[in-house]
């Protein structure tokens, strides 16, 4: 049986029908976590597209982060904050947040990143691309050994990010991430049916 867990990460626009889409993806299967991740928008007005996201997620036990900033996670009392290499520090999210926030960490593909994170006290740590992704500019590219890697010496779970599809990721199960972050395949289509197909490839990876 598969430990790993689905980690959705949102669409830059969270407006309009969104939160129904959110519903509808966090009713079709098993969701661990939920990233809010918007960018050049003032905090206030974040803060109101956050919070019937935050509710949705609440009413489902699904954790709620928030992407790079702190505050916004303070502000919203949100299950924890998810920084980039430059972002802050964990240390720096933990004294704001709290002992019980989830400071999780991109690491790229870097093994020296990972065990600073972990050392700081991260909860997590994200590896990736492991694949071209639609969402973003793939500067770093992971591979596969890095998961098999950190699974042997570190405790700590990895997340595994870029252009992952239900097609591409038995490998990366296998190799050991605990969770699979996705965005566009999940947002680019009908939600429900991709998170149906993530669930079913996990499992069959696990069995």
């Amino acid at each position: 049986m598969s430990n790993c867990q689905l980690y959705l990460i949102s669409p830059l626009d969270v407006s309009g029908n969104f939160p129904q889409r959110l519903e509808r993806a966090c009713d079709a299967g098993p969701v661990a976590a939920f990233q809010f991740r918007v960018k050049g928008m003032d905090e206030h007005a974040a803060a109101r597209l956050a919070a019937p996201l935050q509710e949705i997620c609440a009413a489902r036990e699904v954790a709620f982060i928030v992407n790079d900033s702190i505050s916004l996670a303070k502000r919203l009392s949100a299950d924890g904050v998810h920084l980039g290499q430059s972002d802050g520090t964990v240390a720096d999210a933990r004294a704001e947040l709290g002992r019980d926030a989830q400071i999780g960490m991109t690491c790229h593909g870097s093994r020296h990143l990972g065990i600073g994170a972990g050392e700081a006290g991260a909860d997590y740590v994200a590896f990736g691309a492991f694949f071209p992704s639609s969402t973003k500019t793939t500067e770093h590219k992971a591979e596969l050994e890095l998961l098999e890697w950190w699974q042997e010496i570190m405790e700590i779970p990895c997340v595994a990010i870029g252009g992952i599809t239900p097609a591409n990721c038995p490998p990366l199960i296998k190799a050991g991430a605990d969770f699979l972050a996705v965005s566009g395949a999940v947002w680019s289509g009908d939600e429900a049916q991709a998170v149906r197909d993530f669930t079913a490839a996990i499992v069959a990876a696990g069995a």
